[in-house]
């Protein structure tokens, strides 16, 4: 088996004379989370369809543990989950996940508890038709955990769960990456990937824009970060003044600086003495990341 889980060199697909990505190169390593961005139509579902074997690759190269995408040894050692996941609706999720469990090769043991690991003991013997999506998307979730795979694919994951279940969810994925598993996360929900992830690889009209960890980027957008300041009763105006901030409320006052000018304006602010009671400093979101990479767009 390949070092590297997932090794993708200049991939392209064409839609007649479009080409959907364009010579993207990607490397993901066991145990490492990979989160892909990008908006409707940059190329991520495309990406992972060519990653699986569903779709052809037109150019440039995709090798999964060392394989083709769709061989058998690729096949053996990767779980998918599609945002839109379909399963039959008269079967009980005990009986879809059992037949899941025996195209797998998996004893019948397994079954109980990986319901129990996705939350869903209590409903696993009434049929799928009667359940919500996010229950439907936590039957996916234990379809991907049958056979212990080393590369996980989720496509828009947490698509109709509940903040307590999105919690579990990424719960699993971290003991997931503790065991090795490769993850690649394609999503549009921001800020509950910023502190979930290894590395960030962003998509724009199917082209790689950007692909490192959030620090890095954070370092390479230069971005501004705010300072919150919070001030003693009644003196927002003043200090407002004084630091040549936003005031907005009766005790806030915001600003926002460079990274190498935040030290200048913490000086100013404790030089403010008994008028402050408390400063925030708040770095560039994933959200602001995703903007500035994605778009072009700068961040006031």
């Amino acid at each position: 088996m390949s070092t590297d889980t997932l090794i993708i060199r200049d991939a392209v697909k064409r839609h007649r004379k479009t080409e959907t990505v364009r010579g993207v190169s990607l490397t993901l390593r066991p145990g490492q989370r990979l989160a892909l961005l990008g908006h409707n139509g940059a190329g991520k579902t495309t990406l992972i369809r060519m990653i699986l074997g569903l779709t052809s690759v037109d150019g440039g190269d995709i090798s999964v543990f060392g394989a083709n995408p769709g061989d058998a040894r690729a096949r053996r050692w990767t779980a998918y989950l599609p945002e839109a996941v379909s399963f039959h609706r008269s079967l009980t999720g005990r009986e879809q996940l059992r037949l899941f469990a025996r195209l797998a090769g998996e004893p019948r043991g397994v079954i109980d508890p990986l319901l129990d690991r996705v939350g869903l003991t209590e409903a696993a013997d009434r049929r799928i038709g009667t359940w919500s999506k996010g229950m439907r998307q936590r039957l996916g979730l234990a379809q991907v955990l049958l056979g212990k795979p080393r590369l996980a694919l989720l496509d828009e994951p947490t698509s109709g769960l509940d903040p307590i279940s999105r919690h579990e969810f990424y719960r699993i994925v971290d003991d997931l990456v503790a065991e090795g598993t490769a993850v690649l996360v394609s999503s549009h929900a921001l800020t509950e990937l910023e502190a979930r992830t290894d590395g960030i690889a962003i998509l724009r009209k199917g082209e790689l824009v950007a692909k490192d960890s959030l620090a890095n980027l954070r370092n390479r957008a230069r971005l501004p970060i705010r300072l919150h300041v919070t001030t003693v009763e009644g003196q927002s105006a003043h200090v407002a003044d004084k630091l040549g901030g936003t005031q907005i409320n009766c005790r806030g006052v915001e600003l926002s600086c460079k990274a190498d000018a935040k030290m200048t304006h913490l000086g100013r602010i404790a030089a403010l003495g008994g008028l402050i009671d408390d400063v925030d400093v708040i770095p560039p979101s994933l959200e602001d990341l995703y903007r500035h990479f994605a778009t072009g767009e700068e961040i006031p």
